[in-house]
């Protein structure tokens, strides 16, 4: 009786480890995957694109398209509106214009910034998927419940950069 009540209790032990093994599998999974809102995103307007991707466990974002990366002098646009005089000459595409978004209970991102490159102006903001190809950005200034909506559609993963053309004709 002693040898069967053993091995049950090793072979039960066993199957906890693998039990617990694998209920561990899709946790890391999950852990290391890109949350839906990741991924290359049309602006409201629609002349621009943003790339946003995990920053430690939070998310940012960058403008890596623009359908006219040129001013009317044929030179890129720049970052004028920059309530910072040093920033002002930095190329408006790879700028960073969303930042700290953190995991929130209800599973939005919050607590981060949007840059309003157009005004020179940043916001507190909240991101929520409003369906798998359209992001809702939620920004405010100061009071939550005074903000606005606005909303994102994604964009092909081969849009061309635009970076890469901005620096060369500088």
């Amino acid at each position: 009786m002693r040898t069967i009540s053993q091995s049950r209790s090793r072979w039960a032990t066993r199957l906890s480890a693998f039990a617990a093994a694998l209920y561990c599998v899709p946790l890391i999974t999950a852990a290391s995957a890109a949350p839906p809102e990741s991924g290359l995103w049309y602006d409201d307007t629609g002349r621009g694109a943003v790339k946003i991707a995990p920053c430690g466990n939070k998310l940012c974002g960058h403008i890596v398209w623009l359908q006219d990366p040129v001013g009317s002098n044929g030179k890129p646009l720049r970052d004028k509106y920059n309530p910072q005089p040093d920033m002002r000459n930095r190329l408006i595409c790879g700028i960073q214009v969303l930042g700290n978004l953190a995991p929130q209970s209800d599973g939005k991102w919050g607590q981060g910034w949007v840059y309003d490159p157009k005004v020179g102006k940043s916001y507190s903001v909240e991101i929520s998927l409003a369906s798998m190809d359209k992001l809702a950005v939620y920004g405010y200034a100061g009071v939550k419940l005074f903000g606005k909506t606005l909303y994102w559609k994604r964009a092909p993963g081969d849009l061309p950069r635009c970076s890469h053309a901005a620096r060369a004709s500088q």
